[in-house]
């Protein structure tokens, strides 16, 4: 895949948010990491989710509540014309709940998702990643 110079790549998951800038060209990315934003997911919590004795389900809320938080603070971005070009990558079960909180503007900024859980690995691996055929 072509990344665009100035695109942000943005991996998420239900407990980390790593930010990257292609600071390289669209043939030859060189991922820089970013300062992540503090996020706010406690006004997240309990969105669509129920838990009692017999559905565990605290930790998911907890970690969709975070997801949220990672895609509109992305969305902030994109409204705020900081941010044009987007790349998301997270698990699957973790993007199909980021997919369901982009904002219109943000849609149209996603160049490219990835359902894979990349977090924690370095930028070549990210690269790397991109480039697959699937």
């Amino acid at each position: 895949m072509l990344l665009p110079h100035g695109t942000v790549v943005a991996l998420i998951d239900g407990k980390h948010f790593e930010l990257y800038r292609n600071a390289g060209d669209e043939a030859e990315p060189q991922l820089t990491a970013m300062d992540a934003p503090k996020l706010d997911s406690h006004n997240h919590s309990g969105v669509g989710h129920h838990s009692s004795a017999g559905n565990h389900a605290g930790h998911q809320v907890e970690e969709d509540a975070h997801a949220i938080a990672a895609v509109e603070w992305l969305n902030s971005q994109v409204l705020g014309h900081k941010l044009d070009k987007l790349v998301v990558i997270a698990p699957p079960r973790t993007l199909g709940e980021v997919r369901k909180h982009y904002h219109k503007q943000t849609e149209r900024a996603v160049l490219k998702e990835l359902g894979k859980s990349l977090i924690g690995k370095q930028a070549g691996d990210i690269v790397a990643a991109l480039r697959e055929k699937g």
